[in-house]
């Protein structure tokens, strides 16, 4: 009896991983609240150290905001840069800093100022694991996209040590 069912068995794992493989529905990594707060949490912190306020928002692979902070006395305008760097950055999977380098010195690439919304100023970084970009972090406020950038990169250093 057992030699009868064992190939069956093995038909049947092997039909279930295959249609795993298949399936309609996607399994991707994706930033958490947790993640999301750890980041920022850093991020001010690491602003608050060269003596400047910020604010700093985290969207997810879907470019939905996930978690943003904001300290006291930024300006109003910076909690939507914040949040359209970290979208650009997503959406383009490349840092903030890099496009608007590349409009200002490519013209193929000088279009990309009229997309409403992207924002080409430094300071929004794609959130990687392993080869898929599962968010962004996009910070502004902090003395201009040097800044905005140097303290998100050491969040991202210190909470996805593993990003290229």
């Amino acid at each position: 009896m057992l030699l009868r069912t064992a190939p069956l068995t093995l038909l049947a794992l092997t039909l279930s991983s295959h249609a795993l493989a298949e399936s309609p529905v996607a399994q991707r990594p994706d930033v958490t609240l947790a993640l999301a707060n750890q980041l920022l949490s850093t991020t001010l912190a690491t602003c608050h150290a060269l003596g400047q306020t910020a604010v700093a928002a985290v969207v997810d692979r879907g470019g939905n905001l996930v978690a943003l902070q904001r300290d006291d006395n930024v300006g109003p305008h910076n909690t939507l840069a914040a949040q359209r760097k970290a979208f650009t950055a997503l959406s383009t999977k490349t840092a903030t800093s890099t496009l608007a380098e590349r409009a200002r010195s490519n013209p193929d690439a000088a279009n990309l100022t009229t997309v409403s919304e992207l924002l080409l100023l430094g300071g929004g970084l794609p959130l990687r694991v392993g080869d898929q970009v599962i968010g962004a972090i996009g910070v502004a406020g902090a003395g201009g996209s040097a800044n905005d950038q140097g303290c998100a990169e050491k969040a991202i250093a210190q909470h996805l040590p593993t990003q290229p």
